[in-house]
């Protein structure tokens, strides 16, 4: 009698065991699904700027009319710039755009290997000739397409010295660089002084 509660209970033991593994393994239920680049009836604007595949402009129109349009046309309804204002939407077919967005992205990706960061260095004191030289020097790199980081050096207690006067003496080299340029990076402290990294506009 003994042996056979004792067996009761230990079934009920496994039983309430199995129960609990089962809810601890219990999945949250999966978000709606919702493609990185919206298509279709996924397009949430009730208005869109569209284009062709060759470029004809439909102009402004209701999601409604651009998918009845991309229905007619057997071609899918793509949106490609979803934050302008409408979105602007293209009717082509989606296998050719995700293979165009892959191949500029290849291109891109290649492009970044390429581009190699040059240095120059200045000092607080640094004359106007070597800060021409210097400036002519990053104008090269630049309309070969590299960035270039500005490095102001600081030595000893030239580190401490005011923070716009310093910045100052790295404006002096960036003035004198004749290719248009827009800043990778803006004016950063480094151990060793402040630096920009600048690349071509």
């Amino acid at each position: 009698m003994i042996i056979s509660d004792f067996r009761d209970i230990f079934i009920v033991h496994l039983k309430t065991k199995k129960n609990h593994l089962r809810r601890s393994r219990k999945r949250k239920p999966n978000k709606k699904f919702e493609p990185r680049v919206r298509i279709n009836e996924y397009i949430r604007a009730d208005e869109l700027r569209v284009i062709g595949e060759d470029g004809e402009n439909y102009g402004q129109i209701t999601t409604k009319e651009a998918l009845a349009n991309a229905k007619e046309l057997d071609l899918d309804l793509i949106e490609i710039s979803p934050n302008a204002k409408p979105p602007v939407a293209k009717i082509m077919d989606f296998g050719r755009f995700q293979y165009a967005e892959k191949k500029k992205a290849k291109a891109a990706k290649a492009k970044v290997k390429n581009v190699e960061v040059k240095s120059i260095q200045v000092k607080v004191g640094t004359g106007d000739g070597d800060l021409n030289l210097k400036a002519s020097k990053a104008s090269k790199w630049l309309k070969e397409g590299h960035r270039i980081k500005v490095e102001l050096f600081l030595p000893g207690r030239t580190k401490y010295m005011e923070k716009d006067f310093l910045e100052e003496r790295l404006q002096r080299v960036l003035k004198l660089i004749t290719e248009d340029f827009t800043f990778a990076q803006e004016i950063k402290k480094v151990p060793k002084g402040i630096h920009v990294i600048i690349e071509k506009k």
